[in-house]
């Protein structure tokens, strides 16, 4: 199988990860005016609810599929049997999505109003199962998911501007949405057999699948809770007003989050590839590489967030949300505990078969973030619970490292993590500095956001190279061979 380069696949998988989150920040604004409130209101009610089947349906099989798959990538035979086996269950489990989807619509009168909507919605649990593209994240195959991507979102937006037009148009735009999210998995169905053969399947011995898939469900299940008990508990205990405030810190730093781990999402099918098969020299080396790169990105970006906290909520939201500003740098300094915790979990704890750790970690989590929120959400409302998420990240973080400590200790312990570390705190102290100035230096809101950043970023390499950062320089001295070639 041709080896695909990290570095592009992680490339990819960032403009695509931006692609998905400018697609709504481009159409929102004319969607929300054109369907009015009651509009907006089905639609993400109705989204709302199909979201919960379509974690039924998906059970844990993406995250199975890729840590299993990788291993038979190479042998087409059985990665086709496996492949067959693993869509036989997720054909299974999507009618069991659809059976308990029915009843709840029967039993329920009040999802009446809304059943047109929700039967839109739901169509995306079957092409989601179709689509396999747990397949693609075997083979690496990011070039495709990412030209795929980019063209239903152009399509999508184009039809979006064409046939929303009214308060009416809300089936419409829910239509879109579902084309634009899981259009494209009928290409998979068929591009998919270049890689493998995938047909349903009757007998086989399912039980040594069935195990791994449910611990990795309720771990799903664990971090959804996780994910949305801040704003749920918010809404119960306080008004939509701090919902909305603490809807843009919490929005941001998912952005944000997002970005960071771009590098660690692609990285998961090759690690996964080099466990299995008990390369356990290469599988350190990447995993190594990536934990440095990933501490030289998250302390940067959660400083510059830190530092420009109040420029970036102004200019996504407005003065009306500038209570948010606390509650984002509170949530800043959660993202070294976030990115460490999810190598632990997705890049070591997974592919060693210790899923049930993952799941541990992510309860324990849950009821944590829950019950920090119950106790100070009365008395420091968003701010409560972006503490909370901060002391969550920290609690999986602690639990993951010690149930991986036998295996990755000196990765973690080792003398070079610790330099890339402490070469980053002092690149973040330049950043603090050029924030500062820009501060003192420019009155226009957006030239100071952008000259905090671009000044920040060369600061922060320059320092990094000063201080012979060993990743730092070979990426610069990479990128000054490839600049010699070119002339």
């Amino acid at each position: 199988m041709k080896k695909r380069s990290l570095r592009l696949n992680a490339l990819l998988n960032s403009l695509r990860s931006i692609l998905n989150i400018l697609f709504p920040i481009i159409t929102f604004p004319y969607v929300s005016h054109v369907l009015q409130v009651r509009g907006i209101g089905i639609y993400n009610f109705s989204n709302s609810i199909v979201s919960y089947f379509l974690l039924i349906a998906g059970l844990g099989i993406n995250t199975y599929a890729v840590r299993e798959g990788a291993k038979l990538r190479d042998n087409q035979i059985k990665i086709s049997r496996f492949a067959s086996e693993v869509f036989t269950i997720n054909i299974y489990s999507t009618i069991i999505s659809y059976l308990l989807l029915l009843l709840c619509l029967f039993i329920f009168s009040k999802l009446h109003n809304y059943l047109s909507c929700i039967l839109i919605f739901s169509i995306q649990i079957f092409f989601t199962t179709i689509g396999t593209e747990w397949v693609y994240q075997i083979y690496e195959d990011y070039s495709y998911i990412t030209l795929r991507s980019i063209l239903f979102q152009i399509l999508s937006i184009i039809l979006l501007f064409f046939l929303v037009r009214g308060p009416q148009d809300y089936l419409k735009y829910a239509a879109i949405t579902v084309f634009s999210s899981v259009g494209a998995n009928v290409l998979n169905f068929f591009h998919v057999r270049q890689y493998c053969h995938i047909n349903l399947v009757w007998h086989f011995n399912w039980k040594i699948h069935i195990g791994p898939i449910m611990i990795l469900f309720f771990a799903s299940i664990a971090n959804m809770i996780y994910v949305n008990s801040d704003i749920t508990l918010l809404g119960i205990m306080k008004n939509n007003y701090i919902v909305g405030i603490y809807s843009v810190s919490s929005k941001v730093y998912q952005i944000v989050k997002t970005l960071i781990s771009a590098l660690l999402i692609v990285t998961i099918p090759r690690l996964a590839m080099l466990f299995g098969k008990r390369r356990i020299k290469e599988y350190k080396n990447i995993l190594t590489k990536l934990t440095n790169v990933l501490i030289l990105f998250a302390l940067p970006a959660s400083t510059g967030l830190f530092m420009l906290a109040k420029e970036i909520v102004l200019i996504i939201s407005g003065t009306k949300y500038l209570s948010a500003v606390s509650s984002l740098r509170i949530l800043c300094f959660a993202y070294i505990f976030s990115i460490l915790s999810w190598i632990l979990s997705d890049c070591v704890l997974i592919p060693a078969k210790r899923e049930k750790y993952v799941l541990r970690s992510m309860g324990i989590s849950a009821i944590l973030n829950i019950g920090i929120n119950t106790i100070l959400i009365p008395f420091w409302n968003e701010n409560a619970a972006a503490f909370s998420t901060v002391l969550a990240e920290l609690c999986m973080f602690i639990i993951n490292y010690y149930h991986t400590k036998d295996l990755i200790e000196d990765v973690f312990m080792s003398k070079l993590l610790l330099q890339t570390f402490l070469s980053s705190v002092v690149g973040c102290i330049g950043i603090v500095l050029i924030c500062i100035l820009c501060d003192l230096g420019f009155q226009s809101l957006i030239l100071k956001t952008i000259f905090s950043i671009i000044l920040s970023v060369i600061m922060y390499s320059a320092i990094l190279i000063l201080l012979k950062n060993k990743f730092t320089t070979d990426i610069f001295y990479k990128a000054k061979e490839i600049f010699k070639s070119k002339l």
